[in-house]
């Protein structure tokens, strides 16, 4: 099965998404899920999953959301908490804070709250032995 997002910075969509939530559908509430999720509708609630999250060009979701790895070109309002790579198109739009590993934004995005990356943290010193 072909990975949601490719190895490189820039997450590509392949077709192995478990759930895509359409245009015409609105959620209300809490959705977890363990598999890959397409959003192209709308979510009110909050959004979890344990694989990809790919946000598409007029969706909207008006929750606090978290995935590996992610792709926004809709509309987000609420916090971020992506595990690996956040890559927001020059159509999306975030109002809220972000924690992610890597971040990539490009010209004409929005993004309107804090955004904390990890990617190059130090490693934890390590004790001094002591013989």
């Amino acid at each position: 099965m072909a990975a949601m997002f490719s190895k490189n910075s820039t997450p590509t969509v392949s077709n192995d998404a478990e759930t895509i939530i359409g245009k015409s559908v609105k959620i209300e509430g809490t959705f977890n899920g363990e598999g890959n999720i397409i959003v192209e509708g709308e979510v009110n609630g909050n959004l979890k999953t344990d694989k990809d999250l790919d946000v598409k060009e007029g969706s909207k979701i008006t929750a606090d959301i978290e995935a590996a790895n992610m792709k926004i070109a809709g509309e987000i309002n609420g916090n971020v908490k992506c595990h690996g790579n956040l890559d927001i198109s020059g159509q999306g739009k975030i109002i809220g804070d972000i924690e992610t590993k890597l971040i990539s934004i490009a010209t004409g995005a929005v993004l309107k709250g804090h955004c904390a990356t990890n990617a190059h943290e130090a490693k934890p010193k390590e004790s001094p032995k002591h013989d």
